[in-house]
């Protein structure tokens, strides 16, 4: 990978209209977590907001690859 690109991914997360979608409630109430630099580091945050509320079906954390939104053209090698 380029030293210039980075792939970076955001965790968030909040209550989903049904927990099979990802259609959230209410977009003002969306938990952003954070923006990281690598999937490692994004899997592991996702991981511990999912632990947290394994108890309730329709809350839902997600990790959203940043760099497929602005370069979706870059091959996953690049």
């Amino acid at each position: 990978m380029s030293e210039s690109r980075s792939k970076i991914h955001l965790v968030m997360g909040g209550r989903v209209k049904d927990p099979r979608g990802l259609e959230f409630e209410n977009l003002d109430q969306i938990d952003l977590v954070g923006v990281y630099p690598d999937y490692e580091e994004a899997e592991e945050a996702w991981r511990s907001k999912a632990q947290q509320t394994v108890d309730d079906a329709e809350m839902k954390y997600v990790v959203v690859h940043m760099h497929k939104l602005l370069e979706p053209d870059l091959p996953e090698d690049a």
